[in-house]
């Protein structure tokens, strides 16, 4: 039945939690998923974006990836495609193959200097420890 599965989201998303709070980035972007999906928590964008970007932060490519996507959409922050165009970069220099297809729409809607301008921003980025 369906509430054994919802009861295993919770218990999963209250681990999630715990560990995330320590910082751990790959926790921290399953978190986000949780809330971006419902599963355990209450669907929120908002706070899939915040778990997004700690884990993001540190250079954990997935929530890169998760967090561009974010941009790209518009879910739980304004639609912003420069910022989108950032954190897919930095996700596709870790060789997240996924993000090429969506990198190269998103580079399309850019001008060459919008495009410059990040592309030095993502060279400079430097990891945060948690």
């Amino acid at each position: 039945n369906g509430d054994g599965v919802q009861q295993s989201y919770e218990e999963a998303a209250n681990w999630f939690q715990k560990a995330a709070d320590q910082g751990d980035a790959g926790v921290q972007n399953n978190l986000g998923i949780c809330y971006a999906n419902g599963n355990g928590v209450q669907q929120s964008w908002a706070e899939a974006v915040k778990w997004y970007q700690k884990a993001a932060d540190q250079g954990y490519a997935f929530a890169q990836n998760n967090l561009g996507l974010c941009y790209a959409k518009g879910d739980g922050i304004p639609r912003n495609y420069s910022e989108a165009y950032f954190w897919l970069l930095l996700s596709s220099a870790q060789g997240d193959e996924d993000t090429a297809k969506t990198l190269k729409i998103i580079e399309d809607s850019l001008t060459i200097e919008q495009r410059n301008m990040v592309q030095a921003r993502a060279a400079e980025f430097k990891p945060r420890t948690s």
